[in-house]
């Protein structure tokens, strides 16, 4: 079923509806902003009134809430078709939700769903605007997880723009919208979502949209936003049900995600285009291709282009269960504290062998583990023209200290007696007396560590320990390849790479294919691959068939 010329089927008219004027003041129609008064019900009733007007003559209406505090209590705002919220600037005009009255209301500021209200193709929200206010989430407490605990909540969306928004610490979700069309999210800053979930809820991401209701494509854009510190996701795209087609058309562009659980995820697009954004300092990974969603879908067909993907605590691309294929090109992906690109099976999704991957002119640099980790079957690869250099940088012995030179904080192991090479720890767990630390990096007498989970305030499973407590941290791979194979990889190309080490001694291999990976009919050639610590090219399981040539190592 088409929907390319989806419509309001609304009748125009010339003249507006009596009583319910094109403009709004919101201030001279019931709210207060003074933040004291409860808003919520001047704010339902007006959005009622001009819906109401919208469905009678086709013509969209504007609420302007000038600059001032506006307390929304206890409900959540039923929104109507052409009816747009407009404010004076994020920090002008603020929207605080909070739900003393009522705890197991998740407030969010509008909201309009298929389970709460009918949402559906036929009865969507269209001719929407918010722009221009602040939406304060921290003041709703509840006694049980809800993902409707958003900012903003609307499913089934034609024709939206959500520009120039600062949404915050809301329970879950910040904009959290789903199935939209024509559609842009552009300028929005969202931080500290999701803060009621434990991270294995749904929701609680900065940016959240379900895809899939509107059929194969569903044309949105997502440009130029921050997303800092939300429970799961900075961005991410969901499937919403595991039979729905994986929709074509959406675009993140221009993006920032820093410290969340993941920087951007997609779970169940089709052809997801993600450009020029920066992924750094997510704890789990930069950027996601997965089957964690709702449905247990990957997403497919999909381009990363472009991106600086850099400092994650965990992967900077972690890839699981995709059927493929993906394209990862032009990016930076560097100083992560696991792989650069891990092609993984997370035990669920897609089953067999990833198609038609290409990873093509990255630049993969100084990442703890191996640049390129294949640990999942993969046909008709393409890894082609990458530099890659520096990787391992987990290298540091095993070490246990206490005593005096011992002291512990929030985000930090100092021991004033050690000699650490610098970022040798990277990556690896700290343990004291039971309690658990990542580490994000180090100099040579101090640890920082990853927050425990986006937005804390420290790093640590439990409380801070006692100074002059003993710490241990555990022994780094011996392997640390440039490229490691370590499924079965079929008819892959390998062509045009430069794999090497700069002094540091930290990238044991340039290629490795290990005793559980396979390399058959592959085509590996014009590779340079000097320069590595310990050899050019360790074969634990010998390819068979294919082409092998012109690879210039230390033996020439």
């Amino acid at each position: 079923m088409s929907h390319q010329g989806l419509s309001t089927a609304v009748p125009k008219r010339l003249t507006p509806v009596a009583g319910a004027p094109l403009w709004c003041v919101a201030t001279e129609h019931g709210l207060r902003g003074d933040g004291v008064t409860n808003d919520q019900p001047a704010l339902a009733a007006l959005v009622d009134l001009l819906g109401e007007g919208y469905a009678a003559d086709g013509r969209a209406r504007v609420i302007y809430c000038p600059p001032g505090i506006y307390s929304i209590r206890d409900a959540g705002t039923v929104w109507r078709s052409g009816v747009s919220l407009i404010g004076a600037g994020p920090a002008a005009t603020r929207f605080l939700l909070s739900n003393e009255g009522e705890r197991s209301a998740p407030v969010p500021l509008a909201f309009w769903t298929t389970v709460q209200h009918g949402a559906d193709r036929d009865r969507h929200i269209a001719e929407v605007t918010f722009a221009d206010f602040e939406i304060d989430g921290s003041g709703v407490a509840m006694t049980e997880y809800s993902y409707l605990a958003k900012g903003l909540g609307l499913q089934y969306v034609v024709r939206g723009v959500f520009r120039n928004l600062y949404i915050h610490h809301t329970g879950a979700t910040g904009l959290g919208c789903d199935f939209l069309q024509d559609t842009l999210i552009e300028g929005c800053v969202v931080v500290g979502c999701g803060r009621l979930d434990n991270g294995l809820q749904m929701g609680g991401a900065g940016v959240g949209i379900g895809v899939g209701g509107w059929g194969e494509v569903e044309r949105c854009t997502i440009a130029n936003c921050t997303t800092v510190g939300n429970g799961t996701n900075g961005i991410f795209l969901e499937l919403q049900k595991s039979y729905w087609i994986p929709p074509r058309g959406y675009r993140i562009v221009g993006c920032h995600s820093q410290a969340n659980r993941f920087g951007i995820s997609d779970w169940g697009a089709d052809g997801l285009v993600v450009t020029s954004c920066t992924l750094t300092s997510n704890l789990e990974a930069g950027f996601d291709v997965s089957a964690n969603g709702t449905a247990s879908v990957a997403g497919r067909g999909g381009i990363l282009a472009d991106c600086v993907i850099d400092r994650n605590i965990g992967d900077g691309i972690s890839m699981g269960n995709t059927p493929g294929p993906y394209t990862i090109r032009g990016n930076r992906i560097s100083g992560n504290g696991g792989y650069g690109y891990h092609e993984h099976d997370l035990g669920n999704g897609f089953r067999g062998p990833s198609a038609s991957v290409v990873i093509e002119g990255n630049d993969l640099a100084d990442n703890a583990l191996d640049a390129i980790r294949i640990d999942r079957p993969m046909v008709d690869a393409f890894v082609v023209g990458n530099r890659i250099r520096d990787n391992g940088r987990r290298f540091a012995p095993a070490v246990v200290g206490s005593g005096a030179s011992v002291r512990y904080g929030r985000k930090s192991v100092t021991d004033g007696a050690a000699t650490w090479p610098p970022d040798g720890h990277r990556g690896k767990v700290v343990e004291v007396d039971g309690r658990r630390a990542v580490v994000a990096c180090n100099s040579d007498s101090e640890l920082t560590l990853a927050e425990v989970r986006p937005d804390a305030v420290t790093g640590w499973s439990e409380d801070v320990p006692p100074p002059g407590s003993q710490y241990r941290l555990p022994d780094p791979p011996v392997e640390r390849a440039g490229i490691t194979i370590n499924a079965a990889v079929d008819s892959t190309t390998v062509r045009g790479n430069r794999v090497w080490g700069t002094g540091a001694a930290t990238q044991t291999y340039g290629l490795w294919i290990t005793e559980h990976g396979s390399c058959v009919d592959g085509r590996v050639e014009d590779n340079d691959i000097t320069g590595n610590a310990e050899e050019a090219i360790r074969l634990d399981t010998p390819p068979l068939g294919g082409r092998w040539a012109r690879n210039y190592t230390d033996e020439g």
